[in-house]
């Protein structure tokens, strides 16, 4: 694909792993000891990033909206509600392995797979796998409950935030002011155990899920299923995703799951092509029937003249996917007076920091007098640093791969005239201001439209 060869010679995963790395954004997970093996720790600025983009869902979702509460499940559930919607019986993947290689496939994607083996030292000669049946594979990780382990004690840790969600219905119904069409969202880790995972933040066993349930009048299901698909489609456009790297794709027939009568992707086009970003479903009355069923606690909205039980559209994203798209979209290579930038053009209100204060000589008193008071005054309103180590290019390219918007540059002239530098770091313009406005200036950035790159 023209298009994806295009793209891969800008941002690779590769380069954005690397670069996570070395600007403290995610680390690989229990390094010292060799790592495991698709799990990761996040780092300062990774944190921060990623707490922007689950408070930007938050906000699109309750913030903006009177229709939608929230909901914090616990991850271990009775072990029942995994009966009820079905993860225990048919939660699973077709797996293979190789007698050869001693690796482990996914039967349903061998088509992708590649042998461990090392490749023959005869010309022309390729290595197979010796594969053995295929056998299904529950992706739930299991626990125990309690100090002794035997049948009773048998749990999972939840692969969804969903089911806690509908097993919470009736309590959020008798006890909040809420009438269908609305929507319980949550935000909180799941655990799948993925055969392969891989691809850096793309596919881990360990990921936080930003999930809504919007319960409707059956009637009403099509409809809020179409609308969803676009808001959701415009909150990436809004945080600066491209428009030419975002795409719908609607499940075909063979593809839905049973219970579902309408799937689309939110696709995204990755360095490893278009892949899922997010899942909007409509999924019918099935999980409040299946929790009624098994529970015996009758799941329904009762109004004053009428009663049944509510259709659910679900928006599901991750919030890791997420934070990956927002990267590698972000990532960006340029020359600047002879040298390679490496730059971050992450939305304003996503950067982990906003703006940094940069006395140009860092051990000019003078300077530094002017320049922490400012940090000071920035820090109560937002998220900013202070840097006065190395020259002052070397912070701007510091600041640059972190994403930072704005640098704020106290010089000499600063003493003068109580004026200040700022500069843009997509434009790389710089003009003065009053040191006394930065304040407002920014705050007023922070809330005005924001452009991303074409």
């Amino acid at each position: 694909m023209a298009e994806l060869e295009a793209y891969q010679g800008v941002a690779t995963i590769e380069k954005v792993a690397a670069l996570s790395r070395r600007r403290a954004f995610v680390f690989p997970s229990s390094d010292i000891y060799g790592g495991l093996g698709s799990a990761y720790d996040y780092g300062h600025y990774g944190v921060l990033l990623k707490q922007n983009v689950k408070q930007e869902w938050q906000r699109s979702m309750v913030q903006e909206r009177e229709d939608i509460v929230l909901l914090d499940s616990a991850i271990i559930l009775h072990p029942q509600v995994w009966v009820a919607s079905g993860h225990l019986a048919g939660f699973s993947d077709p797996l293979v392995d190789c007698r050869t290689c001693k690796l482990r496939f996914r039967a349903d994607d061998l088509a992708n797979a590649r042998c461990g083996r090392k490749p023959s030292k005869h010309p022309g000669e390729t290595p197979d796998c010796d594969l053995t049946e295929a056998r299904q594979f529950n992706l739930m990780f299991e626990t125990s409950i309690g100090p002794v382990r035997d049948e009773g004690s048998q749990a999972f840790l939840r692969p969804e935030t969903a089911q806690g969600i509908f097993v919470n219905f009736k309590n959020v119904t008798s006890s909040l002011r809420v009438k269908p069409p609305f929507g319980i969202a949550q935000i909180g880790k799941s655990f799948r155990n993925e055969i392969t995972p891989g691809n850096f933040l793309f596919r881990t066993r360990e990921f936080e899920q930003m999930e809504m349930e919007f319960f409707v009048p059956p009637n009403e299901a099509e409809k809020w299923y179409r609308e969803w698909i676009e808001l959701r489609r415009r909150w990436y456009l809004d945080l600066g995703l491209r428009e030419s790297h975002l795409r719908v794709r609607e499940h075909t027939a063979d593809e839905l799951s049973h219970y579902s009568s309408g799937t689309s992707d939110l696709e995204y086009l990755f360095p490893i092509g278009w892949s899922e970003l997010e899942g909007i479903a409509n999924r019918g009355d099935f999980d409040l029937t299946q929790h009624a069923e098994h529970s015996g606690t009758k799941l329904e909205w009762i109004g004053h003249e009428e009663r049944y039980v509510p259709f659910v559209i679900e928006p599901a994203a991750g919030a890791d996917r997420a934070a990956l798209a927002f990267l590698v979209d972000a990532y960006d290579e340029e020359e600047v007076g002879g040298e390679q930038r490496t730059v971050l053009r992450l939305h304003p209100r996503l950067a982990p920091v906003k703006v940094a204060v940069l006395p140009l000589i860092g051990k000019d008193a003078g300077l530094v007098e002017k320049a922490r008071p400012l940090y000071e005054e920035l820090r109560s309103v937002m998220p900013v640093e202070y840097d006065d180590s190395a020259s002052i290019g070397k912070r701007y390219r510091r600041q640059d791969e972190i994403g930072t918007p704005w640098a704020l540059t106290i010089d000499h002239q600063t003493l003068e005239d109580g004026t200040i530098t700022i500069r843009d770091r997509d434009t790389l313009a710089q003009e003065r201001i009053p040191i006394a406005g930065a304040r407002d200036l920014l705050l007023e950035r922070l809330r005005a439209p924001w452009a991303p790159r074409g």
